[in-house]
């Protein structure tokens, strides 16, 4: 699926079924984007060279100068200066540059509390005029990662520079997202997770309430359906049983709260554990590693 935020519209009014998504789900969405980088960098690709993108990372693309041509859908499409594409990898995109085009490519990996970022996102999201909706985002764009078309200049690196350009990487993809979904290009309702509103407020009310004694019947109750029905209709939707999705919920709200320093037994508790050791267990089904060790690993 690709879409595409287009660019000003005349008299500079909002493009026509702009702000469909629901604001509150959205600012959800942006504030939980979080990113390492793999690989950022500014180039001027010799004319005709072919720049692919990496398959299953996250990849930012913005047009510093110049023009960019790529393929979208099979067909044709060009991009010109202050666009931005968005793409999180499920296929393969590579981009084809006309003379005297600088890009910044931006190639990102969202960290496991973020992950589900990218199921929000469609294959390809391309923002037209991207410099007009998010001015400064833009200019933060020409500045991002290692500039591979100057002479290098010798500079030592400063302590503290991989966790700037993270903010900064983070920052620009967020604004790309809200230029995305803010113009006419998000479905509407984006970004629920399932056409389906009754199972809709079920998956609200387990996110809301991570740590309730969720039953299958339960569920069903929100959901105002039969548990036999609830049960086929949840599997059918997300491709596990509510039972999985509730744990893999709770696991991403635990390691939201060990990445903040909270207490293993404080995390067990709040998320409705019968004990450390059963949260643990859970976790390790999970992650792999145990709370401790993941929190270790994360930290260093």
């Amino acid at each position: 699926m690709t879409l595409i935020a287009e660019g000003r519209p005349a008299h500079d009014v909002a493009a026509p079924g702009a702000m469909r998504e629901d604001p509150g789900a959205v600012e959800a969405l942006l504030a939980a984007v979080d990113v390492r980088l793999r690989r950022q960098v500014r180039i001027a690709p010799a004319p005709g060279e072919i720049v692919a993108l990496e398959r299953d990372a996250l990849s930012l693309v913005y047009v510093i100068e110049g023009a960019v041509r790529t393929l979208c859908d099979g067909r044709p499409m060009s991009l010109a200066a202050g666009d931005a594409i968005l793409t999180p990898g499920r296929s393969a995109l590579s981009l084809r540059t006309d003379p005297g085009a600088r890009i910044l490519v931006s190639t990102l990996a969202l960290t496991d509390r973020a992950r589900h970022v990218a199921d929000a996102l469609p294959d390809l999201a391309l923002v037209r005029d991207f410099a007009h909706h998010e001015p400064a985002a833009a200019t933060l764009a020409t500045q991002l990662g290692e500039d591979l078309t100057a002479a290098p200049l010798g500079s030592p690196q400063r302590a503290g520079d991989g966790v700037v350009c993270r903010m900064m990487a983070n920052t620009v993809l967020v604004s790309v997202i809200r230029a995305w979904a803010a113009h006419g290009c998000a479905p509407a309702g984006w970004p629920a997770r399932t056409s389906d509103p009754f199972l809709e407020k079920v998956i609200e009310a387990i996110h809301a309430a991570p740590g309730r004694d969720w039953t299958v019947e339960g569920l069903a109750n929100v959901g105002a359906m039969s548990r036999t029905v609830f049960a086929e209709r949840f599997r059918a939707a997300f491709g596990t049983s509510p039972a999985s999705y509730v744990t893999d919920v709770r696991i991403r709200a635990a390691q939201d709260r060990l990445a903040l320093g909270c207490q293993v037994s404080e995390i067990s508790r709040d998320l409705g554990y019968n004990s450390d050791e059963g949260f643990s267990r859970a976790f390790r089904r999970r992650t792999g590693q145990t709370p401790s060790a993941w929190r270790l690993a994360r930290t260093a």
